[in-house]
């Protein structure tokens, strides 16, 4: 009778599991990229620009050296978001070979390591043992249970670091073209910086509260540091190039 009310309870269970939709935002690694790349390419262009107008160069001038950063930046940015990348995927690699050899050398320790694993989060040992047991049974799922818990690593996407390095170039690109459009169209360059400066703050601010809304921060506040961190940036650059023009 308690096996078949523990059988009616699990079913229940997994049907309360099958009609609950879960909220979280999954795709917080495309999430992440997004966010170095846009920050990067909004900032980044938009003090070169600022400084250069400081400098009084044509909007000619600034626009292919802003073309040029942006063009840079991207394949820089992407390069690094590879590499990061490939270099999380060999230390997975690395860390479950020597899991693995542990779990064959010696198994014991690395059971009593499960059992303290499950005892952190309230198990019982009563109730533990059953759970130590299945484990030492089926060998990947023990092992893949130890590069979870245990090491706290996820086993990563094949085309993650494609993946990343497409998702982080291609943001810092849309980025830096936002402050970078005034200059397309308008050739004074003390005319256009004035244009840029007010549709790339407007630009970070709402890139700011999307980042907010998404990682689950405050938005309004994301939006103003987002934008008084590109403010300051192309402040300091306008800054010292108005006094090297001045010494020179």
């Amino acid at each position: 009778m308690a096996d078949q009310n523990g059988y009616a309870d699990l079913e229940k269970q997994m049907l309360i599991l099958h009609d609950h939709e879960e909220k979280h935002f999954m795709s917080s690694e495309i999430v992440r990229d997004v966010i170095l790349g846009v920050s990067d390419g909004l900032t980044v262009p938009f003090a070169l620009a600022a400084g250069l107008s400081g400098a009084d160069v044509s909007s000619s001038i600034i626009l292919i050296a802003g073309i040029a950063e942006v063009a840079a930046g991207a394949i820089s940015m992407g390069l690094g978001g590879y590499l990061a990348a490939t270099s999380e995927a060999d230390h997975y690699k690395k860390e479950l070979k020597r899991e693995q050899d542990e779990i064959i050398a010696v198994p014991d320790t690395e059971a009593a390591e499960v059992a303290e694993i499950l005892s952190q989060y309230g198990v019982e040992p009563h109730e533990y043992g059953p759970v130590v047991n299945a484990l030492r049974r089926n060998p990947q799922a023990w092992l893949d249970f130890m590069m979870k818990f245990e090491l706290g690593l996820e086993k990563p996407d094949p085309m993650r670091a494609l993946q990343s390095a497409m998702t982080i170039a291609f943001s810092y690109i849309v980025g830096g073209l936002v402050p970078l459009v005034p200059y397309m169209l308008i050739p004074v360059a003390t005319r256009a910086v004035v244009a840029s400066v007010v549709i790339t703050i407007l630009a970070l601010m709402i890139f700011g509260f999307a980042k907010g809304h998404f990682t689950g921060t405050q938005p309004f506040k994301s939006a103003v540091q987002t934008a008084f961190i590109g403010a300051i940036a192309s402040a300091a650059a306008y800054s010292i190039a108005k006094l090297f023009q001045a010494y020179h």
